[in-house]
């Protein structure tokens, strides 16, 4: 469809697209109540135009689309079985026993930072923020709800404490990604980040804390926790095996086993268990898996708490990453992100600005490319040189990828984790996204620390050249 010589856009060339999304989703989300899937097709359509203009074949755009999609389908795949899972575990009674022991422990006034602190232990555990969220998180949103706190905070909550664990885990795929990327050594990073990390964890426990005073359970709040438990024991039989598939499922994910056949694990545990414990049919399992769990109790508060999952209930998520990782592949395939970047690298002049803005750039490539393990790598590879230039330790960067790009790729609504996350916790992203304060807060921490020069390091046998880079 171009017969033009191929060249790389201009800088104003590609930040058209970037602008052109901005102003979409701006207008259906704020002033028409729209949701923003269109916006990101038209943001696709602009770069593609801004690719032919450049010269590039429809080809070569339709490649970058397939490969951006490409780049998604594990965390479809993920998406569809954690559906399957909400919807079995429900219907075999492995929530409505999480919840009704939950109910039974926690109390309003320390449910919060309870929830944090828990998420956080499981994630470090799996090393996996996804496999907290789709497992000890969705008890915990029901919990909460039983409890009368707005479920944006609880889900909060749970993102905020699934994130750090995930942060800080070695077993964590981002986490060995980021020093991988950097040439940094694991523990060398894991530590180095807990400067950052530390300060923004222990800033939201005392937030929680603080939050959990507010919504304190009042007697309203403990009638409404005994109703939930009369309907949950007299609708389901509540028996304390059947809180060994998610005990399973956690354990897989903490001996590193794939999480698409720990998770399907899981829904098989969670069919079988239902089968005895509960009675159900096949298929009962086969409408659950799909359609969800429809609860029909009689008793509203039950039926609002446990109607959940399914296949069709991850359908808006699916979607909205698909869109979003077309735009991101034709930007990547086009080297319209590459112009953007490069323009920026010219203009450092200090270390202290490097480090700030390769955290600010893993937030930009996390709303451009709507998927962290592309943000770290193609952050990471930008600015790899430069750090190496300026004498800098690997571990700087490695840090900096991921209090940029890791930390707030659950904050974007088209992002593949703010879908996955939203699609699961039932909470749309703007919704919690105030309530997440780690996951803001240690972006902010990471580049005051890099504005101020605190904890950089250059290697031993670094020379500064002039005053800027005198950090140490």
């Amino acid at each position: 469809m171009s017969n033009k010589t191929k060249r790389d856009p201009y800088l104003w060339e590609a930040i058209i697209p970037f602008l052109a999304i901005i102003i979409s989703i701006s207008l259906a989300i704020v002033f028409f109540g729209s949701e923003p899937h269109i916006a990101l097709f038209i943001g696709t359509i602009v770069a593609s135009i801004i690719a032919l203009n450049c010269g590039y074949k429809w080809q070569e755009i339709e490649d970058g689309m397939k490969q951006g999609i490409h780049n998604s389908l594990q965390a479809v795949i993920i998406l569809m079985i954690i559906g399957i899972i909400i919807g079995i575990w429900i219907s075999a009674g492995v929530v409505p026993t999480m919840i009704y022991y939950g109910l039974k422990i926690l109390s309003p006034t320390y449910f919060l930072v309870a929830t944090a602190i828990i998420c956080a232990i499981t994630s470090l555990g799996t090393g996996s923020s996804w496999t907290t969220v789709g497992t000890v998180g969705i008890a915990m949103m029901a919990i909460g709800q039983g409890l009368g706190i707005p479920l944006p905070v609880v889900a909060g909550s749970i993102i905020s404490g699934a994130w750090f664990g995930d942060k800080v885990s070695p077993l964590s795929d981002t986490t060995n990604l980021a020093p991988a990327m950097a040439g940094a050594k694991l523990y060398d990073h894991i530590k180095h980040m807990l400067y950052t990390t530390s300060v923004g964890f222990g800033i939201t426990l005392v937030i929680f804390t603080v939050l959990g005073f507010k919504y304190g359970g009042g007697a309203a709040d403990m009638g409404q926790v005994s109703t939930l438990l009369q309907g949950l024991s007299g609708s389901f039989n509540i028996n304390l095996l059947l809180l060994l598939p998610p005990i399973i499922v956690i354990a897989l994910a903490v001996k590193k086993v794939p999480a698409i056949p720990a998770l399907t694990i899981g829904a098989i545990l969670g069919a079988l268990f239902g089968i005895v414990f509960q009675g159900i049919g096949f298929g009962d399992i086969l409408n659950a898996g799909y359609g969800g769990y429809v609860a029909n109790t009689g008793m509203d508060a039950v039926d609002s708490l446990l109607s959940n999952g399914g296949v069709s209930s991850m359908m808006y998520s699916i979607s909205i990453i698909l869109l979003a990782m077309m735009f991101g592949g034709v930007m990547e395939e086009t080297n319209q992100l590459k112009i953007i970047v490069t323009s920026l690298l010219r203009k450092l002049k200090s270390d202290n600005s490097l480090v700030a803005t390769t955290v600010l750039t893993g937030i930009f490539m996390n709303i451009a490319l709507a998927d962290e393990y592309m943000s770290i790598v193609i952050t990471g590879r930008t600015y790899a040189q430069a750090y190496k230039d300026r004498g800098l330790k690997a571990k700087n960067l490695s840090r900096a990828l991921e209090d940029g790009a890791t930390q707030t790729c659950a904050l974007i609504p088209w992002n593949t984790n703010g879908a996955y996350v939203a699609g699961t916790l039932g909470v749309a992203t703007f919704a919690y996204l105030p309530f997440c304060f780690f996951n803001w807060i240690t972006p902010i921490v990471s580049i005051i620390f890099a504005l101020l020069g605190i904890t950089i390091e250059h290697e031993d046998d670094y020379v500064a050249e002039d005053d800027n880079q005198k950090l140490a």
